[in-house]
């Protein structure tokens, strides 16, 4: 009885332990489990897209392409915008698109969801998956996808709403940074994304969210450049730069943000970048003046 007794006590030690190593592992801005990769648009550099592939297990990998924020009413094999997905030799694609809610919380819908290994979201207005999807089935399947190791990948629109905060997300243009939209899919909490940042001259229009709302982490993502997210950590791949805008860890003296280059990292939860040589020079920064200075 004694040893009996004694069993159950280290077995329950036993399933303490493992529980509260658990917890600590689980993240608190990315994903506990599986990856995300989020480009900032052009998808001109195979080997994002190809990434993308790898870590959804290779080419023959189940892969759904959502075009939602294109603003289509319908999709089909015939869709040019597939032609990039079949060029970087994914062989086993299913286009999945609704605008209709309803739809979205079907169990017949999100059916290719919960067998893919893979969902990656293309660009047009990200106010637009958010009308149809944000807080359905289709999301919570998403979340699932995550939860046992799969990748959501996305670019431009398909970037943006993969953080809780939706940036440019007003119906009436996308000029307008904090709108009639600004709930994202929450991939990344706490999070606001940008996409095309310096193709596009946008380099200071995330200042006026973090200025709003300080405890938000602002990342703008060139053009042919992503990050992969794993945890709370990413890394820059691609051809471009990444912005990080973080209110309360600024620059000296008034640095409004600083940039990362492919081959840097950057840690999530404690807001640091590093790069993997200590012989490389120093993080990129940009120090325009104060911080409320304003693009004009």
């Amino acid at each position: 009885m004694r040893e009996l007794k004694e069993l159950k006590i280290g077995l329950l030690i036993l399933c303490v332990l493992s529980c509260s190593l658990s917890d600590a592992q689980a993240a608190d801005v990315g994903p506990s489990n599986g990856y995300l990769v989020i480009v900032g648009g052009a998808m001109q550099d195979p080997a994002i897209f190809g990434r993308f592939l790898d870590l959804a297990g290779g080419l023959d990998a189940p892969i759904v392409i959502i075009p939602t924020a294109g603003g289509g009413e319908n999709y089909d094999q015939y869709w040019r915008g597939l032609r990039r997905y079949k060029e970087a030799g994914a062989k086993n694609i299913t286009l999945l698109h609704t605008k209709d809610r309803a739809v979205a919380d079907s169990e017949e819908f999100v059916r290719p969801i919960q067998e893919a290994r893979g969902v990656f979201f293309t660009g047009g207005r990200q106010w637009r998956l958010a009308d149809s999807y944000l807080n359905t089935r289709t999301h919570r399947e998403l979340l699932a996808l995550l939860d046992r190791g799969g990748v959501i990948g996305g670019s431009s629109a398909g970037a943006t709403i993969q953080g809780s905060f939706l940036a440019r997300g007003d119906t009436k243009g996308n000029t307008v940074m904090i709108g009639d939209h600004v709930e994202g899919l929450g991939f990344l909490r706490n999070v606001a994304i940008d996409q095309h940042l310096l193709k596009r001259n946008r380099q200071f229009d995330l200042i006026e969210i973090i200025e709003k709302y300080p405890e938000l982490l602002g990342i703008g993502i060139d053009e042919n450049t992503a990050i992969v997210v794993q945890g709370d950590r990413f890394e820059v791949i691609g051809q471009g730069y990444v912005a990080i805008y973080d209110y309360n860890k600024l620059i000296p003296p008034n640095g409004q943000f600083y940039f990362l280059a492919p081959g840097d990292r950057f840690d999530l939860k404690k807001r640091e970048a590093s790069r993997p040589s200590q012989t490389m020079r120093p993080i990129d920064r940009v120090k325009v003046g104060k911080w409320a200075k304003k693009k004009k």
